[in-house]
């Protein structure tokens, strides 16, 4: 099974590389993670927000197969506990050849990714800078994946 992350953003800080590679590298071959970023749509002070977010929605759209499971980060999703997060990843392993995670913009996803999202997860109430919820979900995949099999990584 393969995770995907397409996040719209690019040119990060260190910090959100290094903590997204420290638990990319941590997944197993047969687990792996991969993070895409999509280039942000030119943003002025005079920009429709909608039609924005509309333009990053087609470029997550575009990289998306009919055959991948997707998953869209999304602050009205579902929240899900780690156990629950394990026993998805349990449940896609060897059905699901793909996963898809999607982080939208500044401005969230579009109503297109979100009806395309096979599921709507919410990390957390809380408000994240998109940034960081690219490292929250690299951890959250490998705790999720250590659970899953019963790796001293998550403690109970």
């Amino acid at each position: 099974m393969k995770l995907k992350i397409l996040a719209v953003g690019q040119k990060m800080p260190s910090w959100v590389s290094h903590g997204y590679q420290e638990y990319a590298k941590r997944m197993p071959r047969e687990c792996s993670l991969e993070m895409i970023e999509i280039p942000p749509a030119k943003r002025t002070k005079q920009s429709n927000v909608s039609k924005v977010v509309e333009l990053e929605g087609k470029k997550i759209l575009s990289m998306i197969k009919d055959v991948d499971y997707v998953v869209a980060l999304e602050v009205k999703g579902k929240q899900w506990s780690t156990e629950e997060l394990a026993n998805k990843l349990s449940a896609w392993q060897g059905v699901q050849p793909s996963i898809i995670f999607i982080i939208g913009g500044a401005d969230g996803l579009s109503a297109e990714c979100l009806k395309r999202a096979n599921e709507q997860w919410c990390l957390s109430a809380l408000t994240f800078p998109h940034p960081l919820v690219r490292v929250v979900l690299a951890e959250q995949l490998y705790r999720g994946w250590s659970l899953m099999n019963n790796h001293p990584y998550h403690r109970e």
